[in-house]
């Protein structure tokens, strides 16, 4: 257990709870995916995702943009592990990934838009 010598003592035994602060290069980290998560028209592609399952063709349209567009913003998703694909002929197809994080940032924006998700009504 480190001594980090802090100048004020608060009586609150703040060394245990810095021992166990992560490292700075995983502070990046989350950062970096907080970043990819703040452009309006990705969370608007999340959202979808979160709700249903489609192609790019069908995600542009309803986001009235070009196909290399949407699939610029899907590929940020999918490399932050938000959402997967499956192929199924000549047609990908994506939708939010089965894990932590992606569950967890569906229901903070079901929370944030005050909706109740689709998918359970």
């Amino acid at each position: 257990m480190a001594h980090y010598n802090l100048p004020h003592d608060h009586g609150q035994n703040i060394d245990k709870i810095l021992d166990k602060m992560p490292q700075i290069e995983q502070f990046q980290e989350v950062a970096t995916s907080f970043q990819q998560l703040g452009d309006g028209t990705r969370l608007r592609i999340l959202w979808l995702l979160c709700h249903s399952e489609e192609c790019v063709s069908n995600i542009a349209a309803t986001m009235g943009m070009s196909d290399p567009a949407v699939s610029h913003h899907l590929r940020i998703l999918r490399n932050n592990g938000l959402i997967v694909s499956r192929r199924a002929g000549k047609e990908v197809y994506y939708k939010l990934s089965d894990n932590e994080r992606a569950n967890l940032l569906h229901k903070t924006m079901d929370t944030m838009f005050e909706i109740s998700c689709p998918t359970y009504i």
